[in-house]
């Protein structure tokens, strides 16, 4: 299956947390950032992608618990392409939503600003 249908089939088929925390992350909600669902970066589709400051966020259900190198793999790609990856787990997200918003409001605040400030020129 072509990763732009398989994008949208996930996009369409979202599980409850990823429903949830859409809600959170759509509309630049979250430290005025703008999050896409389902984004396909390299072999990978990834959950929620904020691309102004490469975050990706992933929400993972109990079958990653088996599939841990997957995931890790998964991870070192993307971190390769200068991505910061969070993950949560979907009962992370259902029961402590605020919790994991926070952190991702954290973490978007410490990463280095998308923009940095030119240096004037002739000042030192």
């Amino acid at each position: 299956m072509e990763q732009r249908t398989r994008a949208q089939q996930l996009r369409r088929d979202a599980t409850p947390a990823e429903r949830l925390l859409w809600q959170h992350l759509s509309a630049r909600k979250v430290a005025g950032t703008r999050f896409n669902r389902q984004v396909p970066i390299g072999p990978y589709i990834c959950d929620f992608v904020a691309r102004s400051v490469r975050l990706v966020i992933e929400v993972d259900g109990g079958q990653h618990g088996w599939q841990s190198d997957k995931d890790a793999t998964r991870t070192h790609y993307l971190e390769g392409l200068g991505y910061t990856v969070m993950r949560f787990w979907n009962h992370d997200v259902t029961e402590r939503t605020g919790g994991v918003v926070q952190r991702i409001e954290a973490v978007i605040a410490a990463l280095p600003s998308p923009h940095p400030s030119r240096k004037r020129e002739g000042s030192k």
